[in-house]
Parts: structure tokens; C-alpha cells; sequence
């Protein structure tokens, strides 16, 4: 290979992508044009392979080392200037995207919601007539806990409350995602998971309610179910709608009706994972301890969840 004539012949292209380059990171990526952005990629792939062709060849230590220099400040810029501009999406979805899709499908949600609240005042209402609902509906060692002992379970976190904030974590997840996975059962799975944890919670509830434990009871679960609980109702509405998507797919083809749902009942949970794990840290570390007075659990609860009402009535910015 006749390296003068090589260099001659690619030696504008590289000008070129220096030129580029330099607007690139002293104006930031977004002053070029279309055009100019297309030639920085396909510069970029040419100058790459005279860096290949160059360390074969053995041109030389200071031409090589150029080259490097130049497709190292390129490869900054095509590829961590599109990571950047991933993670702006992701900032974007969670400021504004997050709270349009829950406004969009607030329906499904109040759904799931209902279902629960409904099965949660049906347990109430028969365990408080008969003991033996709580018996079938409450595990056997947390009655005993409650009846025998006139204690709450939650004692059992303390002490080890990074192992059990990461399973209380897991497990919200594991329900959140079964409750939209649930859709493709026409919803019906989803509708039992739903009804399920609110006959649980109803039950539990009329538990410590006969043996003089609300109050610590609810203490305990406001700071941490003002945010897990509607993320579970978000979850059950995203299942929900993949469910209507299958069996009433209105004017579209179920196809379509299906992919468009299941898109927004994606977002749902990509945006309730925030949620659990903020959630699965409360419950884990301030929830149970013992130090923090009861009235500042219910008041940070009733905090979290008015913050949480005000996140998701945000409107998009170019709506006013």
C-alpha cells in the first residue's frame, strides 16, 4: 500500500469528522443537522476502518494514535450521546409520560380498584359475623400471634430489615407483574389476584380490629401502603385492559386493540417499579421500628399518598 497516496486520499473525510466533532462537543450534539449527524455516523464507520487499515499496515505510531484519538471523541459522541438521550426519555416518561398513561386508563384502574375494596368490606363483613372465615382466609401463625399473644407480627422484621425489605420488594413484584400477566386470561386471573388480596386484607383487618390492634396495625401499614397499594391497583389495571383488548376489542382488530393495551399496561409497570421499591424500603426499615411514634406513621402515609394523587394528575407541559 502507498501510504502518501492513502493519506492524501482519506485525509479530507478525517478533516471532515474533526470538523464535526468539534461543533459536536463545544455546541453539544443537538446543533447539528440531520444531515450533519448521518455524515458524523458514516464518517465515523470510514475513519474506523482506516484505523484498522492503518494498525495492519503499520503507517505509523503518530497517524495511529490520531486516528485512535479521532473515532474515540466519535464514538463519544454517536454512542453516550444516544445513551444521554435514552436516559432523557426515561426522565421524561417518568415526569410527565407516567401520569398521562395513568390518567388515559384511570377507568381499568378504579376497576381493579373496586374489586378489591369491594372483597376486602365482604371479608370484613363475614369475619365479624363468623370466626371461622378468619380461620380459612389468615394464616394459622398470625392468629395465633394476635389472639394468643395480643401482638402484632411485624416485631419480626426488626433486626433484619435489609433481607426483608428485599423479599417484601420481590414479592410486590411478583404480584404486580402475575396482576397485568393475568390480562391474557381475559383478565380473569388478574380479577382473582384483585379480589383476592382484598378478601386477605379485609380478613386481617377484622383480626386485629377484635383484639384492640388497629391502631398499631394501621400505623404500621400507612407508610408503606399509601404507595404499594395503588401500585397494585395499577397493576390490576393494566391487566385488566389487555382483558377488555381480547374479549371487547371495539372498532379495531383484536390484534391491534391487544398490542395498543398491552403497550400501555407495559408503561404501567415500568412505572410502578419505582413505586414497590420505594414502598419495599419503607415496609422493611420504618414501618416496623418500634422508635418512630405511631402519629408520624400516619401522618407520613397520608403524606405519601396525597403526593402521590398530585403525581398523577400532572398534565403534560405542552397542554398548559
Amino acid at each position: 500500500m502507498n501510504v502518501q497516496r492513502w493519506i492524501a486520499r482519506r485525509e479530507s473525510q478525517w478533516k471532515l469528522l474533526e470538523g464535526l466533532l468539534q461543533q459536536a462537543e463545544t455546541k453539544g450534539i443537538k446543533s447539528l443537522s440531520a444531515q450533519e449527524i448521518r455524515n458524523l455516523a458514516s464518517l465515523y464507520r470510514s475513519v474506523s476502518a482506516d484505523l484498522a487499515k492503518a494498525r495492519t499496515n503499520k503507517v505509523g505510531n503518530t497517524l495511529t494514535q490520531d486516528l485512535q484519538r479521532l473515532t474515540s471523541r466519535g464514538y463519544n459522541q454517536i454512542y453516550q450521546g444516544s445513551q444521554r438521550q435514552e436516559w432523557q426519555q426515561v426522565k421524561e416518561f417518568y415526569l410527565w409520560g407516567f401520569p398521562q398513561v395513568v390518567q388515559e386508563t384511570w377507568r381499568y384502574i378504579a376497576l381493579a380498584t373496586g374489586i378489591f375494596s369491594l372483597t376486602a368490606i365482604i371479608a370484613w363483613w363475614y369475619a365479624w359475623q363468623d370466626p371461622v372465615f378468619i380461620a380459612i382466609t389468615v394464616p394459622e401463625h398470625l392468629i395465633e400471634k394476635v389472639q394468643s399473644e395480643g401482638e402484632l407480627w411485624m416485631g419480626s422484621i426488626v433486626g433484619v430489615e435489609p433481607l426483608a425489605s428485599s423479599n417484601i420488594t420481590l414479592n410486590n413484584l411478583s404480584v404486580s407483574f402475575a396482576a397485568i400477566a393475568g390480562g391474557i386470561t381475559a383478565g380473569l386471573y388478574t380479577i382473582f389476584i384483585m379480589a383476592f388480596n382484598g378478601l386477605s386484607i379485609g380478613a386481617v383487618a377484622t383480626l386485629v380490629g377484635k383484639n384492640n390492634l388497629a391502631y398499631p396495625f394501621w400505623a404500621f401499614v400507612f407508610p408503606h401502603g399509601s404507595i404499594e397499594l395503588p401500585a397494585i391497583f395499577l397493576a390490576g389495571g393494566g391487566g385488566l385492559l389487555i382483558g377488555k383488548a381480547m374479549i371487547f376489542p371495539g372498532r379495531y382488530r383484536r390484534i391491534d386493540a391487544l398490542k395498543s393495551n398491552s403497550i400501555k399496561a407495559a408503561q404501567l409497570l415500568f412505572g410502578i417499579i419505582p413505586m414497590l421499591l420505594i414502598a419495599g424500603t419503607i415496609e422493611g426499615f420504618f414501618s416496623p421500628s418500634p422508635v418512630i411514634p405511631s402519629p408520624i406513621k400516619y401522618l407520613v402515609g397520608i403524606s405519601l399518598f396525597c403526593l402521590l394523587i398530585l403525581y398523577c394528575s400532572r398534565q403534560l407541559r405542552n397542554e398548559g
